[in-house]
């Protein structure tokens, strides 16, 4: 079997054993937040990093969210980094965003973080935190989830199908949730524009 063979199947059979109940569940936290006027944090390191700065824009653009991302001011950042350590980087960006039980943290990670392995420990100071503010956690996390899993209100573990591409599959999938969380018509406020192009045409063809 070809790698694009075997990665499209791998992909069919993540979709296939995803727990939607995670999903489900997140959509309502997700409302309930934006109910209270409270905010969103995306936090991520590496690709998810990007994926990070993507979800602020949709969860903002799209579903009506105030969102943020400390990975978004590259300045700050690295100021934190050099001054107080890489492992609080994201703990002390959220201390001073003035984090509280009306917000949501959502984590996007391979690992899901872990202090013993030293693997994103930042994500697990940043939660640690979360947790001590009473903020909702959720997130979108490879392998077992890591600390993310463990503290999360709501987590999506992408199946580790196959062990040689828990990676790109962890960062491919996460965008797939997201964008499917914020176009379920619960979290939808503001249609796409190729979408409400076609509606106009009266058509679903572009």
């Amino acid at each position: 079997m070809s790698h694009i063979t075997q990665y499209v199947a791998d992909a069919i059979s993540i979709l296939q054993n995803i727990d939607q109940s995670q999903i489900e569940k997140m959509i309502k936290i997700l409302l309930e937040i934006r109910e209270k006027k409270g905010r969103l944090f995306f936090l991520g390191v590496g690709g998810s990093a990007g994926n990070c700065s993507h979800a602020v824009n949709d969860f903002r653009k799209i579903a009506g969210f105030e969102a943020y991302t400390p990975v978004d001011n590259v300045c700050e950042l690295t100021a934190r980094t050099n001054d107080e350590g890489w492992e609080t980087v994201f703990a002390g960006w959220l201390k001073t965003s003035g984090l509280n039980s009306r917000d949501g943290v959502f984590v996007f990670s391979v690992g899901g973080g872990s202090k013993e392995k030293n693997i994103s420990a930042n994500l697990v100071y940043a939660l640690e935190f979360a947790r001590a503010q009473k903020a909702k956690i959720m997130g979108v996390v490879g392998r077992d989830g890591g600390f993310t899993a463990k503290v999360a209100d709501a987590c999506v573990i992408i199946p580790p199908i196959n062990p040689e591409t828990v990676t790109p599959h962890a960062e491919s999938f996460a965008g797939v949730i997201w964008h499917m969380i914020v176009s379920d018509p619960r979290t939808m406020q503001m249609a796409n524009k190729w979408e409400s192009t076609a509606i106009k045409q009266g058509t679903s063809r572009i």
